[in-house]
């Protein structure tokens, strides 16, 4: 089945909106764009041109970075802009949903709330792994995407692929399977890997990958949706006339370079360690209850008096992340793996705090969510 057919009618028949850079792409002389003919006063650059809405250097290098061909590759504004399309594309207000199973990323649901969509919620495992029998127990005829975060966030649990694939093919010709793999970098070198390569065999699987994370471009907002090339030919018609910036595209593309695949390399394996030797110290502290396993570059940590954990830590200017409104994460926290340096400075904090019951101050809630 053409995964296509599943969108919104009227995104099907839309006639996009043409810029002016699609409509004509070389020139000496540029008047077809309003633009001013100056570069900026700050810049030589020519920043006063509107960007190529699909840079072909920028497609090409990430394509060949995560193996599809360039018609299955739709460069965006992280993984964020992804999710929203496909959203956009796939689910009718009122009438269409999509899947989620908590605790997960919350921009799901709340682009499928933003649409007028519903969300429908197939719980994670008490180990926090995904239920595969409860996830397609759960599918309505409503449901057009099943969001799948591998590796998890804010758990940092992996996600055998094997249930993907076994997600995959069950929802053929009845919705997307959507696997965002924002952390897939830092997984043990022994896990499979991308999902990626199976775009070919399943037409109605979406992968969502960014450069924000292992790459430290969070500030350049560059992503990649891969996809069957009908599926990313049907959401550049929704997609912005120039959704990337030149120089974010510039930065990108002086990253990912050979040099800067090695540098990134090496970081990753930086990262993996430190999970690992702050996974091990985390657990021997007084303080903390459980450190959840994650093949993220974050760990998930239960204390016994979360918000005291957290009111030390922010007094020691160390920012982390309070995920207690998190469905079976009442008593956590979301620690992102740093330099030695700073996670020796967490270690720290919380080494020097004595074994309490749990908080009832509102004071020190209020300051853990600071």
């Amino acid at each position: 089945m053409n995964p296509v057919e599943l969108a919104r009618p009227e995104i099907r028949s839309l006639q996009p909106y043409s810029s002016a850079r699609m409509e004509a792409a070389d020139g000496s002389i540029w008047l077809n764009a309003n633009e001013s003919p100056w570069p900026p006063f700050a810049s030589t650059a020519d920043w006063n041109r509107y960007p190529d809405p699909q840079p072909a250097a920028l497609v090409a290098r990430l394509s060949g970075l995560y193996g599809v061909g360039r018609d299955e590759l739709l460069a965006g504004r992280g993984s964020d802009e992804g999710i929203d399309l496909l959203v956009r594309a796939f689910c009718t207000a009122g009438r269409d949903a999509i899947l989620v199973s908590p605790p997960t990323f919350g921009m799901y649901a709340v682009c499928a709330r933003v649409q007028g969509a519903g969300v429908v919620e197939a719980p994670l495992r008490r180990d926090f792994s995904l239920n595969v029998d409860a996830l397609l127990a759960a599918m309505t005829p409503a449901v057009k995407l099943v969001f799948v975060c591998a590796p998890n966030n804010p758990s940092g649990a992996g996600v055998p692929r094997a249930a993907v694939l076994r997600i995959a093919a069950a929802l053929a010709g009845r919705a997307l399977l959507v696997v965002d793999e924002a952390y897939a970098e830092f997984a043990d070198p022994d896990a499979a890997g991308s999902i990626a390569a199976e775009i070919g065999r399943h037409a109605n699987l979406v992968v969502l990958r960014t450069l924000s994370k292992a790459w430290g471009l969070a500030g350049a907002r560059v992503g990649a949706l891969l996809a069957d090339a009908r599926v990313v030919a049907l959401l550049r018609k929704l997609m912005p006339p120039y959704p990337l910036p030149a120089p974010c595209v510039d930065i990108a593309l002086r990253t990912l370079t050979v040099q800067g695949e090695q540098a990134t390399r090496e970081r990753i394996a930086i990262v993996r360690a430190e999970r690992e030797r702050m996974a091990d110290a985390l657990a021997r502290i007084r303080c903390v209850r459980e450190v959840l396993p994650s093949q993220a570059n974050f760990l998930c940590v239960r204390f016994h008096d979360a918000a005291a954990a957290g009111a030390a830590l922010h007094r020691a200017g160390v920012v982390v992340r309070d995920v207690r409104h998190y469905p079976m994460l009442g008593d956590a926290l979301r620690i992102s793996i740093g330099t030695p340096d700073e996670n020796d400075r967490v270690l720290d904090v919380l080494r020097a705090m004595p074994t309490v019951e749990p908080a009832t101050d509102a004071a020190a809630c209020r300051e853990v969510r600071a």
